[in-house]
């Protein structure tokens, strides 16, 4: 645990929390973009350690949460043939679709199984010629490369039954979209760790430029939200609006340069809807045309269009940082994780879970929505 505890340590997040309130002069709005920086920033209380004048809103760095309702129908009606086994990652299985989720259809009799890699998936089409196996991939960049492989290897070994689902999602797309909306209030990001270990830092340069906001890939620990913190104010006093990076223990400007070419082999950049928010030009990721055969949504059908605008559930409003979890009227009564009204209640790196879990008892239950 000692390289663990190191970014865990009290004395020094009270450190930086003393620093922080030094830097700051005036009142600032920033986004954590990572659902893992969010549940971390809840579970340890680092914005209950920050001055009043620094606001934390939770970005939509959940792809579980993002993925829209009518590709969770679409798993849902290729789950449910007889001739398919489905596999997907375990926070999949229980979030909603139109009428049901995948767990359902599992209880019902279907072939829903829980894989840790898309690896297990290849197995499992080896072991049952006979069958059709669906792996759902869903992520933003960090999953990508593992699900590219995937392809690419079913593709070596002839493996003709083996086919994805494919609900990949871009995050620079997405922090245009929050900075551009009129409603926007975000003046500084902390992006994700993890996703700019594979693509990189270079591509948040020219948002940071034209959005006059700065960027700070942070990694997941308590020390590292503070760091990046502390960095993002000072560029906002100092009046700067640059790319920092944080997590220079794992990231590099050019990123995972393997990594970023297989993406661009397997995959091509297409629009895509993210739940709750409605469609984002260019923001995500559909097989090539080199890889097309091994499409989900050509052997089984496209997904039909639908609406989630008549749930009561307010997520859309929380993945864009307009509301936080306990705001929304249904959070911890109508909505929770075992009757959950949309995917942030369900997902292990969603913001309403976490506040869910962490702070259920600390909050009132009947705020409404400002």
């Amino acid at each position: 645990m000692k390289y663990v505890d190191e970014y865990r340590n009290a004395e020094a997040a009270q450190r930086y929390a003393r620093l922080i309130a030094r830097q700051v002069t005036r009142p600032w709005t920033i986004m954590e973009i990572c659902g893992g920086q969010t549940h971390t920033i809840v579970k340890y209380g680092v914005d209950a350690l920050l001055p009043k004048d620094i606001t934390l809103v939770h970005g939509p760095g959940c792809p579980v949460c993002v993925t829209p309702i009518e590709l969770i129908d679409k798993a849902i009606e290729i789950a449910s043939r007889p001739e398919v086994i489905f596999c997907s990652f375990g926070d999949m299985l229980r979030v909603p679709g139109t009428a049901l989720e995948l767990l359902t259809v599992k209880a019902r009799g279907g072939d829903v199984r829980i894989v840790y890699s898309p690896s297990d998936c290849l197995q499992i089409a080896r072991e049952h010629p006979d069958k059709q196996v669906v792996f759902f991939a869903v992520g933003f960049e960090t999953t990508a490369p593992a699900n590219a492989m995937a392809v690419v290897q079913a593709k070596r070994d002839g493996l003709t039954n083996f086919s994805v689902l494919v609900s990949h999602v871009l995050v620079p797309p997405a922090m245009e979209a929050i900075l551009s909306s009129p409603q926007n209030r975000v003046q500084g990001f902390l992006a994700a760790g993890h996703v700019c270990a594979v693509m990189g830092t270079a591509e948040y340069e020219p948002i940071a430029a034209r959005y006059r906001v700065p960027i700070v890939v942070t990694g997941f620990e308590p020390l590292d939200v503070f760091q990046g913190i502390a960095m993002c104010v000072a560029q906002l006093e100092s009046g700067r609006a640059e790319v920092e990076n944080q997590y220079a223990r794992s990231v590099r400007r050019e990123g995972n340069v393997p990594a970023r070419n297989l993406i661009k082999d397997v995959f091509q950049v297409v629009p895509r809807k993210w739940r709750g928010v409605g469609e984002i030009p260019q923001s995500g990721l559909g097989l090539s045309d080199a890889y097309a055969a091994f499409d989900a949504e050509e052997r089984f059908g496209r997904a039909a269009t639908s609406s989630d605008a008549d749930s009561e559930c307010l997520s859309g409003l929380v993945l864009q940082g307009a509301l936080k979890p306990h705001e929304c009227p249904a959070f911890g009564t109508r909505c929770t994780p075992e009757h959950p009204l949309g995917a942030p209640m369900v997902s292990s790196e969603g913001a309403c879970a976490a506040y869910y879990r962490y702070r259920r008892h600390d909050i009132p239950l009947t705020v409404e929505p400002q």
